[in-house]
Parts: structure tokens; sequence; C-alpha cells
């Protein structure tokens, strides 16, 4: 299955609800996300067993990862018997995505169920930083729990994301870099994106993959390795001393939409097929009309097979001042 510019799918992103516990500002600000505004109720929610019946028809197509998002997934009641249905579609790397708030509780279910590994949240290792960034005063120290616990159960490495603003965290990307030298776990920075077209995104608010590899590089000296599989979204650096490595995913100023073969089903049972797509192909209501498998899979052939997405790739002529001695930290 391959779109208009010859990308198969490989990724499948799936959100099992739309809403969160934390109200980031890049990504659900409260200005937007307040008490007023009305989140899904649960009949719109796909179930589980709709959930995976798009995922196996996916994977009859060459889905060979799934990622459980949200919103927080870990809100979704009963997440771990969703995990233990999508385990059994046959040889799939299931993974999830979590800010890590009810990680410590529900790590060994989850690991239990058969998932695979856990991609944790944390912007900052600076407790005024991270609470303001999360904007509900939750603390550092409860999401290293999570992280923890999540390792104790196998769910490793750990990689952990942070997105790095502009003027709010970037003075303690090498604090946190530090901090998990050592450990096993992956620490990835992300440039600062439009996702949901919900932030206010500027490019002045972006600090460039460049910048960031540059400033970790001078405190631990690092080098780039290659990708772990082709397509990865991270570029990867080892520590020189052999202490771990950290990734950059540099989304504005690098963009990967040439090897880009993710899918996303939305919570209410859409699919989108870029990360900044804001509308999407309505799946939900030819599920709950009696569509059968057959019918259900040419839908999904036909969404794909017209995909010609390439958003951060049109969007990165912004990012044309950049010098080549920038661009050549990471890569380019």
């Amino acid at each position: 299955m391959l779109d208009t510019l010859g990308r198969p799918v490989r990724d499948l992103r799936i959100s099992v609800t739309d809403r969160c516990n934390f109200r980031c500002s890049y990504c659900m600000p409260k200005e937007i996300f307040n008490r007023e505004y009305e989140f899904l109720s649960r009949d719109l929610l796909l179930s589980f067993e709709e959930i995976t019946r798009v995922a196996r028809l996916l994977v009859e197509r060459g889905v060979e990862k799934i990622r459980l998002t949200g919103g927080e997934p870990l809100l979704r009641t009963d997440l771990d018997s969703l995990v233990e249905m999508l385990s059994g579609l046959g040889d799939i790397d299931l993974t999830l995505t979590t800010n890590g708030s009810l990680l410590d509780r529900k790590a060994a279910r989850l690991a239990d169920a058969g998932l695979d590994r856990v991609t944790v949240s944390l912007d900052s290792m600076d407790d005024a930083v991270f609470q303001a960034m999360n904007d509900v005063n939750f603390p550092v120290d409860r999401v290293l729990a999570g992280i923890e616990a999540a390792a104790a159960a196998g769910l490793g490495p750990v990689k952990v994301n942070a997105v790095v603003k502009r003027g709010l965290n970037d003075h303690t990307v090498v604090d946190m870099a530090r901090h998990f030298q050592g450990t096993g776990h992956i620490v990835r920075f992300i440039e600062y994106m439009d996702v949901g077209a919900t932030n206010g995104w500027r490019m002045e608010d972006v600090v460039p993959a460049a910048e960031i590899v540059a400033a970790i590089s001078a405190a631990i000296p690092s080098e780039p390795i290659g990708p772990n599989y082709p397509g990865e979204v991270a570029r990867r650096y080892r520590y020189i001393d052999g202490s771990g490595e950290f990734g950059v995913i540099a989304s504005v100023t690098q963009p990967f939409c040439g090897a880009c073969t993710r899918l996303r089903l939305s919570a209410e049972g859409s699919l989108f097929t870029c990360l900044f797509a804001t509308e999407g192909h309505d799946l939900r209501e030819r599920l709950r009309s009696g569509a059968d498998d057959s019918a259900l899979g040419d839908f999904v052939d036909s969404v794909w097979a017209a995909r010609g997405d390439r958003y951060s790739e049109i969007r990165s002529s912004e990012t044309q001042g950049l010098s080549r001695v920038e661009m050549s930290y990471i890569g380019g």
C-alpha cells in the first residue's frame, strides 16, 4: 500500500482519548481546553474492539509498529485490555506515549498485557519550569517515578521526550541530558511544533535541533550515529565516553516528510495522514453502519493511496536562514 509519493504505511498512531490531565501550552493550552471545552462523550470514542479491528486491517497492509497516544492514554479505563488485544495481532512493536503521571501504578499491568516500550514526556528537570509548562503544577519527581516503574517492568529502553521552546525551557536542555546520561534511558529533544493549530506557533519560538546538539556536545562530547531503522525520525548521538545517547527530532528545520510512513487514528475514529492535519477521514461511521472488512479495507486503501502530505517540507522555507555550520551539527 503506497501513497502518491511512494511511501508505504508502517506506523500507526492510535489516540484512545482526547482528554488529558495536563494543560501544556504547546498542546492543550488552558485558554482553549478550559472547563467550558466539550470533550468527546464515551459513546463517540471508538471501542477497544473497533480499534483492534482497524489495527488488524492495517497490520495486514504493512503496519509494523503501533503507538497508543491521547490526550493522555492512561486516562482511558482498562487500557491494559486494549494492549492485550493489540498484542495478539502478530509480530508488531507495541508502544505507548504518556505524560507519566499515572505510569508508576500502571506500568506492570501494561507490561503483563504485552506492551513493549513506553515514551514519557518530560520537558525539563527544573520543577518550576516543568510545572509552568504542564500548567497544573505536576512535579518532576512523580514523572521520574513513572519512568523507573516502567524500566522495572521491562518497558525499556524508556525514551524521554522534551519539547524545547525558546525562552521557556531551552536553558535546561544540558541539565536534562546530564540527568539521563548513564541511566539507560534515552532523552530526545523535539523542536517546538504547530501540532493541532492551537498553540500560537511562531518560528521565533523554535530552538533549532542544531543549536541543541551544539549545546549538549559542548558539555558532553558526542558524535552522530546511524538510525535504528529506515525512516526513524530522531537523529541519534552517542556520548563518546560510552555513557549513553540522546536524540533530536528536527521536524521544523530538517523535515522528514519524504520518509514518513505514519497514519493516525483519532479517538473518535478519523484517519489522519499527517501529524499536522486538521481534517481527517471518518472511519467510525463505516465501522458502525455494518461495513465488512473488505469495504473497510478498500476505504483505508483509498485514503492512503491519495496521500500526498508533506506539510513540514513546505513549511521549511521559513528556516532557510539557518547557516550551513548550524545545519552541519545535525547532518544537514
